[in-house]
């Protein structure tokens, strides 16, 4: 079949100044920070550029936007009123949770290679940018791994189908699969974060337990499992709850799904456990503290997707002022448009790297990398996801109108902006943990500072920034300045890793233009940035 050109010669005028669709972009040879921070921080360059491949086809844009046309759909009964409590998705969405699951998403940083979580963070960069809603499923199945070493048992039966590289959506016991996926399910309508506050109640049945009681959230409802918060006796305990048992369905009756502002190719449903078949998992009374350790992972996710999210927006605003013409000069040309840009892309780089970095932690073997992991993921998710909303309203703004109309991606990426903030820990709350990792967390708090005096002698506004920050804060501020403290420590952490592991002009203008030079509140209200040099960075190449 031939594919022919649209028609620009119309009845009325003829189409002219006008950029032709962007073609799918080069996610690995196309990103040279990417590829740059990742041989950095011990990732695997083979298995990311492999992947790219897979996921940056013009094909897998395709069947991201079919997902999010054809949304998730609830189907509660079959013709007959029998209860089905099933979520139907477009072959799109399908296509591309087997994408990511063969890329490796959720395995690649359990099958022992160096540069594992490293390896992995990049590939949620990488989703990320052709169709967010995917990622949900795929992470939490990723950080479910290490929860599920709190007993041997179910891990043997569980583990080796979460991290198989294929994807199987049977609706079949786990036993009878040979791959599987894991949501969450914990918020209640009362309790929203302060999940201690669940009412759900669970009941011992033999070696089993019985759940009943309401979630108000519950994260990609057609998972063949799910980590859940229920009480007992002894208090709030963890359960793993399986979607299907053997000779039938588990009685998790989904109630209706949430229409949310974006990510609308993946389905988050409120449901209900009406006696359902429960695995206790870790002990009981200690629900928090094992479940902690699969939050703990999936906000790596969220400190890694606004990176991505932002590389998206801005490769778009890019080709747009590239090939857009006003005022006699190209739109790329001129100087506000190019100040606006720089800025915007230093939010970027500074997401990428010190996302990275704390994905490197994760990796690390030793008890100094694994506190760094803790303060380091609340920092980035905190600082990225604070900027990711700005910087991609900016860039949809470069595009004048059309970045408003859906035939660009740009709606779709603002309204995932503000999700990563919000998912595993809001604002407030990710602010207050930072104060409780630092003051709880001696061998954190000396790791973070090893990171942030590393990079000292080289950037005079870092240093002077730090030194500030420093005699500001000489102990643990108080509650009421925890935002201020956690913005001023991010980008210290962000401006760290550029100062030793970006180019001059990257590193500098993010150290002069976030950490104390005068500027204006607005993106692209700055001075003094090496412009050319940082948007060759964004660039294709």
């Amino acid at each position: 079949m031939t594919n022919l050109p649209p028609e620009d010669r119309l009845a009325t005028h003829s189409v002219e100044n006008q950029p032709g669709p962007m073609p799918p972009p080069d996610l690995w040879g196309g990103d040279a920070p990417l590829r740059a921070a990742v041989a950095e921080q011990g990732g695997d360059g083979a298995a990311l550029a492999e992947a790219a491949a897979r996921l940056g086809t013009a094909e897998a844009r395709s069947d991201g936007e079919e997902a999010r046309r054809d949304a998730p759909r609830l189907v509660l009964f079959d013709r007959g009123g029998r209860r089905l409590d099933e979520v139907r998705f477009a072959p799109g969405y399908h296509n591309l949770m087997q994408a990511g699951a063969q890329a490796g998403y959720a395995a690649v940083a359990w099958e022992g290679r160096p540069g594992g979580h490293v390896t992995h963070a990049a590939m949620v960069y990488l989703l990320s940018q052709v169709e967010p809603g995917v990622c949900c499923p795929l992470t939490m199945t990723y950080a479910g791994v290490p929860a599920l070493q709190a007993d041997p048992t179910l891990a043997e039966t569980w583990v080796p189908r979460l991290t198989a590289r294929a994807y199987d959506p049977a609706m079949a016991p786990v036993g009878e699969k040979r791959a599987a996926t894991l949501g969450m399910a914990m918020t209640e309508k009362q309790g929203g974060s302060d999940v201690r506050a669940n009412t759900t109640r669970a009941e011992r049945d033999g070696d089993l337990w019985r759940l009943t009681g309401h979630k108000w959230f519950c994260s990609a409802p057609m998972s063949d499992g799910f980590l859940t918060l229920a009480q007992t006796d002894r208090g709030l305990s963890c359960f793993l709850v399986p979607r299907w048992l053997e000779g039938g369905r588990n009685a998790i009756r989904l109630q209706r799904l949430k229409d949310k502002l974006g990510n609308r190719a993946n389905a988050s449903a409120e449901i209900e456990y009406q006696g359902a078949v429960a695995h206790l998992l870790g002990e009981e009374g200690q629900g928090v503290r094992t479940i902690i350790r699969m939050v703990h992972h999936t906000r790596l996710d969220t400190a890694m997707a606004p990176a991505g999210l932002m590389r998206a927006a801005l490769i778009e605003a890019l080709w747009w002022v590239e090939g857009r013409r006003a005022f006699q000069r190209r739109l790329i040309d001129q100087p506000l448009m190019r100040a606006v840009l720089a800025d915007l892309a230093l939010d970027w780089e500074g997401a990428l790297a010190a996302g990275l970095r704390a994905a490197r932690a994760f990796d690390g073997a030793d008890e100094g990398e694994r506190a760094l992991a803790r303060i380091a993921v609340a920092l980035a998710k905190y600082v990225s996801n604070k900027r990711a909303v700005p910087v991609i309203g900016e860039a949809m703004e470069v595009l004048g109108g059309m970045g408003y109309v859906e035939d660009t991606p740009l709606p779709m990426l603002y309204r995932e902006a503000p999700l990563n903030g919000i998912w595993e820990g809001s604002g407030n709350v990710i602010c207050l943990d930072i104060l409780r990792t630092l003051a709880r967390e001696p061998l954190a708090a000396e790791a973070l500072d090893a990171e942030l005096d590393a990079a000292k002698g080289s950037e005079p506004a870092y240093d002077t920034a730090l030194d500030a920050h420093r005699a500001r804060w000489p102990d643990r501020p108080p509650e009421s300045e925890a935002r201020w403290f956690a913005e001023s420590l991010g980008s210290l952490f962000a401006a760290s890793m550029l100062i030793r592991t970006a180019p001059e002009a990257v590193a500098a203008g993010y150290a002069q233009s976030r950490l104390g030079a005068p500027r204006g509140l607005m993106p692209g209200a700055v001075a003094g940035l090496d412009e050319g040099a940082i948007l060759g960075r964004l660039a294709q190449g």
